[in-house]
């Protein structure tokens, strides 16, 4: 799934420059193609997947994986990779997970269901990554979290919509899509969360990285934001949370960022990866900030602050300036 517009660059490589983009997944793969001529930068590999879908359906015995940059998402998440803030709500996500499949990447949906990583929200999303070109530097925010997906056989989805009206966990975080024209619908969970909502899939859930757009290396990767204002004091010391909307870097070596549940802009130095600076915002800011200039030089940057009922941050209207 692409979740985002391909971002252009030139870059020089064996004395020759070439024009190049960059395009992000929702699988956590990032492609860098040749733009004129659609041939990658560097290598990539037809490698079996999954195989074993539902009657009626198939799948493709191989899909193509990029060599570099190296995958910024681990994504054979199993069983024994199933994470809790205490072993009772570490034990109820294992039981979730008893009859599912999981068997990383692309594994085929199933009526027992099947482990979906990253979920639908990604990997990387709409927010797509930041460019610094005198730097050769693609920056790039990613999230790690699981969904389930289940096929249910047409007859028992009127009992499924039963269920999933019942059960206040489904009710909130799953969806029953009704996939006509096939024989199941589908139920589809937003998210793979314990009883106290913490995503069973272990932190961080959310990172940014950096990568050298010349070597196809990955320069740096960090958490990206912390669980205040997504758990309630004193559970806030977990890095790496949920997060959705673009970086933005400078020429100065800058990158801005928010998009996460915490409701801060950052600034992280493009080449390492540390953080530089932050503001609290008035709820999240799941956009791509913006910089401008008015004349007599001073710049400024921007960020609409505007919430997201999917992550939870509280909606609003806001447009934040802060001057460089």
């Amino acid at each position: 799934d692409v979740p985002s517009q391909p971002t252009l660059y030139d870059v020089t490589m064996g004395g020759k420059t070439i024009k190049a983009l960059a395009q992000t997944t929702k699988m956590g793969y990032i492609f860098l193609l040749d733009r004129e001529t659609g041939v990658p930068l560097f290598p990539v590999e037809e490698r079996p997947v999954p195989q074993g879908a539902v009657e009626g359906d198939f799948t493709a015995p191989t899909q193509p994986f990029p060599t570099k940059p190296p995958p910024l998402i681990d994504t054979d998440f199993g069983p024994e990779d199933v994470w809790g803030l205490t072993p009772w709500d570490r034990n109820a996500c294992r039981e979730r997970l008893e009859g599912v499949r999981a068997e990383g990447l692309f594994t085929p949906p199933s009526t027992g269901g099947s482990i979906h990583f990253p979920s639908a929200v990604g990997g990387q999303n709409w927010g797509g990554p930041s460019l610094d070109p005198g730097r050769n530097v693609l920056v790039v925010n990613t999230l790690h979290m699981a969904s389930l997906v289940q096929l249910i056989p047409r007859a028992e989805c009127d009992a499924a919509a039963q269920r999933r009206v019942e059960d206040p966990h489904l009710k909130k975080f799953a969806t029953l899509e009704p996939s006509e024209g096939t024989p199941y619908c589908d139920m589809r969970w937003v998210g793979f969360f314990s009883p106290f909502e913490i995503p069973c899939s272990p932190p961080p859930w959310g990172t940014i990285a950096g990568i050298d757009l010349v070597s196809g290396d990955k320069l740096w990767q960090v958490p990206l934001g912390t669980t205040r204002d997504l758990a309630p004091f004193p559970i806030w010391f977990i890095k790496g949370v949920p997060n959705t909307g673009g970086p933005m870097s400078t020429a100065s070596g800058l990158t801005f960022i928010a998009a996460t549940t915490d409701f801060y802009l950052r600034a992280f130095d493009t080449m390492s990866g540390e953080e530089l600076w932050s503001a609290r915002l008035p709820t999240g800011g799941h956009a791509t900030p913006m910089s401008y200039q008015l004349p007599g030089g001073k710049q400024y940057i921007v960020i609409a602050a505007g919430g997201h009922y999917s992550f939870g941050t509280p909606p609003g209207d806001h447009i934040i300036a802060f001057a460089l």
